[in-house]
């Protein structure tokens, strides 16, 4: 889609990009994204602080994921990918000169919509990353893999079986080993697209669980086209809608007074009263 066909208007671009803080982990100023010819979004201008939970919203289409990809350079090796504006960890550019991206993705890890275990055994896939970055001795990485298996819950389950296929394993269990495998570098920020989708429910809320007690040592990062979800689960949202950036609050603000008429439209509740600018 070019969001080129659709730009915000001016109070739109007031209520929805708020100026950056300074004590913003993550943030973008004035980004614009896109593949050759197209545009995917632009003009986003957003703050995620440290420790906290951020669920990004809107519906298929509205670049959330491209988003979200791009704050980890994840679209890096896409064919025909570009980027305008700044995305910054500490203030500090991560597609800047000398900035290698896979330390960028060590710093800030991602969590995909389907589970994707590694062709390795349950161990290695916790510790995969940790061998990638020599980040500890061979002989320590049983204690590593106990440790996160632990922390995701799958520790009683798997402590047995530490040397078999993870592709024995239910789906919730998959994801959660992902997850291990995301926690076992040590990110300050942890990227999730739709995590939960394809799980049942049961499995979905030992992720929501796992994801509250991760904060506030992590700032989560997560897309959702579950708005139940992002209400129970995050601190502040996120609502794209055609490739621009419509609002952005702390949740509970967001989804009781929404500022946009945009923005009560996509919740489903178009009677909830708009706040006034």
């Amino acid at each position: 889609m070019d969001a080129s066909v659709h730009g915000p208007d001016e109070s739109r671009a007031a209520s929805a990009a708020p100026g950056l803080t300074s004590d913003a982990l993550m943030a973008a100023r004035d980004v614009a994204l896109g593949f050759g010819s197209t545009t995917v979004m632009q003009d986003i201008t957003v703050n995620f602080q440290r420790g906290t939970i951020n669920a990004l919203v809107g519906p298929s289409g509205s670049g959330k994921t491209t988003f979200l990809r791009s704050l980890n350079r994840m679209n890096d090796k896409v064919r025909g990918f570009w980027k305008r504006g700044s995305i910054s960890l500490h203030g500090e550019e991560i597609d800047g000169r000398g900035v290698d991206p896979l330390i960028v993705r060590r710093r800030v890890g991602m969590v995909f919509q389907r589970p994707n275990p590694f062709p390795m055994s349950i161990q290695d896939n916790v510790v995969a990353g940790v061998r990638a970055h020599k980040m500890a001795k061979r002989s320590e990485f049983k204690d590593i893999a106990e440790t996160y298996l632990a922390q995701v819950g799958l520790w009683s389950h798997v402590a047995d079986r530490l040397g078999d296929s993870p592709f024995r394993l239910s789906g919730g269990q998959q994801q959660l080993l992902c997850l291990a495998r995301a926690l076992a570098v040590e990110p300050e920020v942890l990227l999730l697209d739709e995590p939960t989708s394809s799980l049942d429910p049961h499995s979905t809320e030992a992720v929501e669980e796992l994801v509250r007690r991760l904060t506030p040592e992590l700032t989560v990062i997560i897309v959702t086209h579950n708005l139940a979800q992002a209400h129970r689960l995050s601190d502040n949202t996120v609502l794209f809608y055609e490739g621009h950036l419509i609002e952005t609050g702390p949740t509970a603000e967001l989804f009781e007074h929404p500022k946009r008429v945009e923005t009560a439209r996509y919740l489903g509740a178009e009677d909830v009263p708009v706040r006034a600018n």
